[in-house]
């Protein structure tokens, strides 16, 4: 897990997103200095990822839903095993995003504040599993440009994390873990109802994305109680790559509020 500590900063729990092979720190590469100038930063690798493939609590899982909330139990272990009472969070896309919901629901005390990116996993799911269909570098390249408003802009980092994320993605028993967090299931845990989160929550989306359509956390921010919507000109799915100075001073100027 990759932390920050300081004196009395507030403290800001950073969930990344949901993509093959993904880990905590790689996620949150481009933005994780700046936000640690004003937050004490934990960023753990979700159930499913990174060093959490097999973690405890991922046995039988199935579904976006029951990985959400199993999500959840595991930020709320980490912030009993730091002792922290309160914080605020930062949720990436279909995974910490959901995950960043299903905390709300389960423990509205625990957190003052949240940022939800990308549409927080509410969009529909995709209608065919990334990578794993065709588990080689060229597809995870073809994978992560996808989540950028411009590939040839981060051409470098793009090359660099294909190989990463590549070697992570083949780990055993991840790609099992992915395929179950985006199936259809009937009958299990319902989705979060948004209209009963009272947490200020501010959703972001990229005005470029092309994982999920604006519209989707356009629906999200106006179910919330407390919700407010900013769209980020000329960003993609992944907005902190794309503006990551616009993307720290929103964040920034929400939680401070």
């Amino acid at each position: 897990m990759m932390t920050e500590q300081a004196g009395a900063r507030p403290v800001l729990v950073l969930l990344h997103g949901g993509g093959p092979g993904v880990d905590a720190a790689s996620n949150w590469v481009a933005v994780r200095t700046r936000l640690s100038a004003g937050f004490r930063c934990l960023a753990p690798d979700l159930l499913g990822f990174g060093t959490q493939v097999t973690g405890d609590g991922t046995a039988g899982l199935l579904g976006p839903a029951a990985w959400a909330d199993a999500r959840a139990r595991q930020v709320l272990a980490l912030l009993d095993h730091h002792g922290l009472d309160r914080v605020h969070v930062v949720g990436n896309s279909a995974a910490g995003g959901a995950a960043a919901l299903a905390l709300l629901a389960a423990a509205p005390d625990r957190v003052g504040r949240a940022v939800l990116m990308g549409g927080a996993g509410t969009g529909p799911l995709p209608r065919t599993v990334p990578f794993y269909d065709e588990p080689t570098k060229a597809s995870m390249r073809a994978t992560l440009a996808r989540l950028v408003a411009d590939e040839n802009a981060h051409r470098d980092l793009l090359d660099d994390l294909a190989g990463l994320r590549l070697e992570q993605a083949l780990r055993p028993g991840a790609e099992a873990a992915f395929r179950s967090m985006f199936a259809e299931v009937a009958g299990g845990p319902p989705p979060v109802d948004a209209g009963t989160i009272a947490t200020p929550v501010l959703a972001l989306h990229g005005e470029r994305d092309r994982v999920q359509p604006v519209e989707v956390s356009e629906r999200l921010a106006a179910a919330l109680p407390h919700g407010r919507l900013e769209v980020v000109t000329g960003a993609g799915h992944w907005i902190h790559v794309d503006r990551p100075d616009e993307f720290c001073t929103l964040v920034g100027e929400f939680l401070s509020a």
